[in-house]
């Protein structure tokens, strides 16, 4: 598709624009809907679910300071009534979070999950018998346990033993107190300087977005933003709160507080070893950075392979999609902005001393946890925010968008999805997911509606929902018919003395 030129261009995109924020105000006005999707990025994991690694997040916790709490989640798209046979980790897998923190992109430390299952009786077709009141009720008929090893170049020490899972939320008849559920899955595995909290089990999906990014960019004309496409959908989450010093290089947090992060999946085969079939670092990299046809190899890749994978982040196919349909102009290549974003960490921010370029997730332990966090992270002023590190309010759709169309090489823009918080409110304390979305529910999927366009700013409450409905609307009223009325397009900037990159 090619664009429009001169006076033409611009005045059709701002009546098209106008348009779309003048339906946008008056729809969020009146009924909501919700579309499914999940987040099956590489052509191989996509058929794999319980294999499939969704999201990982890493961050300081926020009410225990001297601590990081790492999550990853696995199996997009569960249905909350998906019934008889409901979700669980697979008993053939290793799920691993593994911890760089000298910056060679080898794993120093691996944190790895394995699962059993386990039935009461195989004489019923029941997942439970009855209500479900504590992890251990007879009545719940399947459950499953995992053991937790910590591993490191001098061997490999079992952190606990016969964890439980906490069940999919079965309906509210099955299970009166879910709070009640997860909080009896949460396990403490001991004393020791490496001791910390451990929870595996189901959580809402925390990852928020519109993702009819799919379709030509918003549907080719921004027609197709505002809706949490992910909304009431639940995943498979394994949770670690665990001391800094027990992460950092020589336990000296003091001199050593940057580490890389990633997770895997390794499945076994036929033959009886494993291979791995997943792997996640910064979010959205091999969704819509990696081409279709190193998906999969870079599923199977190691961080010290990533060189194979420079040109896609140096050369970016996403601004270039963006210039082809709305007509904005695509950063000059190579894009070494990207580099530091994506491969070593920003320098003086979450750049390890000597650091080899690899795809990882880096976190600066010693970065002050914000009391006012920023949806937009670093380029929103937020230095504990996305990419240094990834807490589960971070917008990382927007800052991806916004970063990769030239924010840290003077192109300022505030391109985004109009989807800039979670449905459902995360919690305060560990794990800090929200809890899963019941079964009972007959409408999982409502998004909430429209949330609204705060320009980097915290919203008034980060993680509203509903009640932030009215927000968008009435402004996007008052914005398309101003939009209609100008026959001009203008990319809105932020205003003087805005917060941007450290």
């Amino acid at each position: 598709m090619r664009p429009a030129t001169g006076t033409r261009r611009t005045a059709a995109a701002l009546t098209a624009l106008g348009g779309v924020l003048l339906t946008t105000g008056l729809v969020g006005l009146g009924g909501q809907g919700a579309a499914a999707s999940s987040h099956r990025e590489a052509p191989v994991i996509s058929g794999l679910p319980e294999y499939d690694n969704t999201d990982l997040y890493a961050f300081t916790s926020p009410d225990r300071r001297k601590k990081v709490t790492l999550i990853a989640n696995w199996f997009p798209f569960e249905e909350p009534a998906g019934g008889p046979n409901f979700y669980s980790f697979a008993t053939d897998a290793r799920y691993n979070i593994k911890i760089d923190n000298d910056g060679d992109t080898k794993p120093d430390r691996t944190f790895r999950w394995t699962f059993t299952d386990h039935y009461r009786t195989k004489d019923t077709f029941l997942y439970n018998t009855g209500a479900v009141t504590s992890i251990n009720d007879p009545d719940l008929n399947f459950y499953q346990t995992y053991t937790l090893e910590k591993i490191t170049p001098k061997g490999t020490r079992t952190m606990l033993k016969n964890g439980r899972v906490a069940p999919s939320f079965v309906g509210d008849a099955s299970m009166p107190d879910y709070g009640k559920l997860r909080r009896d899955a949460i396990a403490w595995n001991g004393d020791t300087f490496s001791s910390g909290r451990v929870y595996a089990g189901q959580a809402e999906d925390p990852f928020f977005l519109d993702l009819r990014l799919f379709d030509l960019l918003y549907g080719g004309d921004l027609s197709e933003v505002g809706d949490d496409t992910l909304a009431g959908f639940n995943v498979q989450t394994l949770a670690l709160q665990i001391n800094k010093k027990a992460l950092a290089k020589g336990r000296d947090m003091e001199a050593n507080p940057i580490v890389g992060i990633w997770s895997t999946t390794d499945r076994r085969g036929a033959d009886g070893k494993y291979r791995q079939v997943s792997r996640l670092g910064m979010p959205l990299v091999n969704e819509i950075v990696i081409p279709i046809k190193d998906k999969d190899v870079f599923n199977a890749s190691k961080p010290s392979g990533d060189a194979q994978f420079l040109e896609y982040v140096t050369r970016p196919e996403v601004p270039k999609l963006i210039e082809a349909i709305y007509g904005i102009d695509a950063p000059r290549e190579p894009r070494n902005d990207l580099v530091s974003v994506f491969l070593t960490g920003l320098d003086g921010l979450n750049q390890p001393d000597g650091v080899t370029p690899s795809e990882q997730l880096r976190l600066n332990m010693s970065t002050p946890v914000s009391d006012s966090p920023r949806r937009l992270g670093v380029i929103g002023g937020d230095n504990q925010g996305y990419p240094n590190g990834r807490r589960l309010t971070d917008d990382v759709l927007d800052i991806s968008l916004q970063v990769v169309e030239g924010e840290l090489v003077g192109q300022k823009n505030d391109l985004g999805d109009a989807v800039n918080s979670n449905d459902v409110a995360f919690g305060g304390r560990f794990p800090y997911v929200a809890l899963p979305t019941s079964g009972s529910d007959a409408t999982p999927h409502n998004a909430g509606g429209f949330t609204p366009l705060t320009g980097g700013d915290a919203p008034t409450n980060p993680t509203a929902g509903p009640s932030a409905v009215p927000a968008l609307p009435l402004s996007a009223i008052a914005i398309g018919l101003l939009a209609l009325a100008g026959g001009a397009v203008v990319w809105t900037k932020r205003p003087t003395g805005a917060p941007t990159a450290a």
